[in-house]
């Protein structure tokens, strides 16, 4: 996203990650716990969207790869990020091969997908979710949001990082995010939930820009 979008936390966390992955590319092994803390959270909870119960096992594998190829990875703690999304993709995937199991997706019609709505709808319902119902609600949606939704919002990657892990392009992850917002938004307010709840889904700066408070039109650039 355009520096506008961007978050002071996540310039800071994304910062010290850069440094911590440096460290332990030269052997630093509490370096590589900084980089294990800043990255598994996130992380776990888009595994979670993608194969449940399991994500726990699926992140140890995904992480056992990451320590083997962490020498030949280039780039900055976003890039780090995005490196370890796509990695930790590739074992969810192959696990859910094993099991002949594919990652739920529901049909959803299009004049669902379109409902109207406020941003701060958006927001506030964002806010109101504890993480495990959070999870739930975003695994209820067609694979190709769900995994939009989970990567811009939990995992914290920007548009063309996020595109990159899924293999698509920008816009079309853009347009699959938005929709996926839309009707979890719709689904709350629809049951009446409130602002009351805990805070997840990332920070209010990275919700607020998902949601294009900052604007969408920038989404496809940064």
């Amino acid at each position: 996203m355009g520096q506008g979008g961007e978050s002071h936390r996540g310039r800071t966390s994304d910062g010290e990650l850069g440094a911590a992955v440096a460290r332990a590319q030269d052997g630093d092994e509490a370096a590589f716990a900084v980089a294990y803390r800043l990255v598994q959270p996130g992380l776990l909870g888009y595994l979670r969207g993608l194969v449940g119960d399991e994500a726990e096992d699926v992140a140890s594998d995904a992480w056992l790869e990451i320590a083997r190829d962490l020498g030949r990875f280039r780039g900055d703690g976003a890039g780090f990020r995005g490196w370890t999304a796509t990695i930790a993709r590739h074992r969810a995937l192959d696990h859910l091969r094993r099991l002949k199991v594919r990652p739920r997706a529901s049909a959803l019609e299009q004049d669902m997908l379109d409902l109207p709505g406020p941003h701060s709808t958006h927001d506030q319902a964002l806010e109101s979710l504890s993480t495990e119902y959070a999870l739930e609600l975003v695994a209820s949606l067609p694979r190709d949001q769900a995994e939009a939704v989970l990567l811009r919002v939990v995992v914290g990657l920007d548009g063309p990082a996020a595109a990159r892990v899924l293999g698509k392009r920008p816009g079309a992850v853009r347009t699959a995010a938005h929709r996926g917002l839309k009707r979890l938004a719709s689904r709350l307010d629809a049951e009446g939930v409130t602002d009351d709840g805990p805070s997840t889904l990332g920070s209010r700066d990275e919700r607020q820009a998902v949601l294009g408070r900052r604007g969408w039109g920038g989404y496809g650039h940064g």
